[in-house]
């Protein structure tokens, strides 16, 4: 595993609405439609970052999600942190919370 370059992570984050490189991370907040929905979505995301053994930092307030994705033991961002916000966004999209 390796770090990714920022031009490489510009790259990846054209296919990954709303997020932004912010530092060493990828960041998106979620908006949902109430405190229940943004719950069901961090655990649906959870069981996909478990699967991945790779594990966000991320604060729920009521109906938001803050997602923030960096690999520390690199210091930087890479593959994946990419695949988990792919990960997320899928959930986001089949609505499966």
């Amino acid at each position: 595993m390796s770090h990714l370059a920022d031009a490489q992570v510009e790259l990846q984050l054209q296919d990954l609405e709303g997020w932004t490189k912010e530092g060493n991370a990828i960041v998106k907040t979620f908006v949902f439609h109430d405190f229940v929905e943004a719950i069901s979505f961090m655990v649906q995301a959870s069981f996909r970052a478990q699967e991945l053994e790779h594990h966000p930092e991320w604060t729920n307030i009521y109906n938001q999600v803050h997602v923030r994705l960096t690999t520390h033991d690199l210091n930087g961002i890479s593959s994946h942190d990419i695949r988990l916000a792919k990960r997320m966004e899928e959930i986001l999209h089949q609505k499966t919370f």
